[in-house]
């Protein structure tokens, strides 16, 4: 192994340990330690970890895993259903989050390039702290989870929209898959999975269901095969492994290749909030403190406004609408990817770069502490809310 790889996994895991200690004993969540982490250690901090490009790229795999482990878990006759009420959820609410972050944007005197792109990053919702939070036995299968998860698969696809378009300008990405092929990427993707699955899997697991070091190396590949082809047909990564998880969600060996692979989960998830914490430009922050304090403040206070009231149009009860708008209330992994990748096309102002993350940083750290602290979580520091 590459020793400046090692030494970086020998700092981040042994940081996270001593931090993650200090985090529980003073009550706070886990994810507050490994950001934390990533700012110190990172190469803005005291640049003991600087391979930034490679942690992020082990990091994109606990994405992966984790719409994986979603999907097994997520009956495709429901999740349809669910679908329909949350297009108009989501669509809506995406209007409203654009908008509302442009205006203060140009209220801060960004330009109004900057101004769109930033009200495109701050409209979508974290895929990884809203499932990382959401606790698996008690709350998938419910309502809520239901409805948290296809807002959040929903807005994954208007990422990839946004990001497609960015994609035209910036350098390096001109050889995706053309528009059109995106376009019927989806539904085509999906009807391989359910194929595949039938004709192939399926006869497999049946065969070898006794030998369960077989039946991991199958669901890994299959997870990451699926993801790298939905990758090549434009979409991403993530809803080629969220497809690969749903084709494989009634099989019977579900709920032991959800066990099975979670530890694996969570190891790469460490990485990608060390991985968070580390982009963060220090010296910058200082002079983007406040359009971001303000820009943060809006979408944690705002987005579960703007839920609560969509909600209660399709007759949601109250208490589960607010509960949707704060496990929804902080930016996405995609949000900082869109300005990466608006940055590489000359799209966006460094300022507003480091804008976006600032509030990334902020929406992760605070939504984390309104969840833990209120909702069922399976980090929850009150044993009354500790869901697994």
């Amino acid at each position: 192994m590459d020793h400046q790889l090692l030494s970086a996994f020998f700092w981040i895991f042994t940081g996270s340990a001593v931090l993650a200690t200090v985090a529980l004993f003073t009550r706070q969540p886990m994810i507050v330690a490994y950001l934390a982490l990533g700012a110190l250690l990172g190469p803005f901090g005291l640049a003991w970890v600087t391979d930034g490009a490679q942690l992020r790229a082990i990091a994109e795999i606990g994405i992966i895993f984790l719409l994986f482990l979603l999907g097994l878990e997520m009956q495709p006759r429901k999740l349809l259903d669910v679908l329909r009420e949350s297009l108009w959820v989501g669509v809506l609410s995406t209007a409203a989050f654009v908008a509302l972050g442009a205006g203060l944007a140009l209220a801060f005197s960004f330009s109004l390039q900057d101004a769109v792109l930033i009200g495109l990053a701050i409209s979508f919702s974290s895929t990884i702290i809203g499932i990382k939070l959401l606790p698996t036995t008690a709350l998938h299968h419910r309502h809520i989870g239901e409805l948290v998860v296809s807002l959040l698969l929903l807005q994954d696809c208007l990422a990839i929209a946004a990001l497609l378009g960015l994609a035209h300008f910036a350098p390096g990405l001109e050889d995706r898959a053309p528009i059109w092929v995106t376009l019927l990427a989806l539904p085509g993707l999906i009807l391989a999975a359910a194929l595949a699955v039938r004709f192939l899997l399926l006869p497999l697991i049946r065969r070898f269901d006794v030998i369960q070091e077989y039946l991991f190396l199958l669901a890994i590949g299959w997870c990451l095969g699926l993801a790298m082809l939905a990758e090549t047909l434009g979409l991403s990564l993530e809803i080629g492994a969220f497809i690969a998880g749903v084709s494989l969600a009634t099989s019977p060996i579900a709920l032991f290749l959800a066990e099975a692979l979670r530890p694996l989960r969570d190891f790469f998830l460490v990485l990608f909030f060390f991985s968070v914490g580390a982009a963060l430009n220090l010296a910058l922050v200082p002079s983007v403190l406040l359009p971001a304090a303000v820009l943060a403040g809006a979408v944690l206070l705002v987005k579960p406004l703007v839920f609560r009231f969509l909600l209660d149009q399709f007759q949601e009860q109250g208490p589960l609408a607010w509960e949707v708008g704060f496990r929804l209330g902080q930016i996405s992994e995609f949000s900082l990817l869109l300005v990466l990748l608006a940055g590489q096309a000359q799209l966006m102002s460094e300022g507003a770069i480091t804008t976006i993350q600032t509030v990334a940083v902020l929406t992760f750290l605070l939504s984390s502490y309104v969840v833990v602290l209120r909702y069922p979580t399976p980090i929850a520091l009150d044993e009354r809310l500790r869901r697994r």
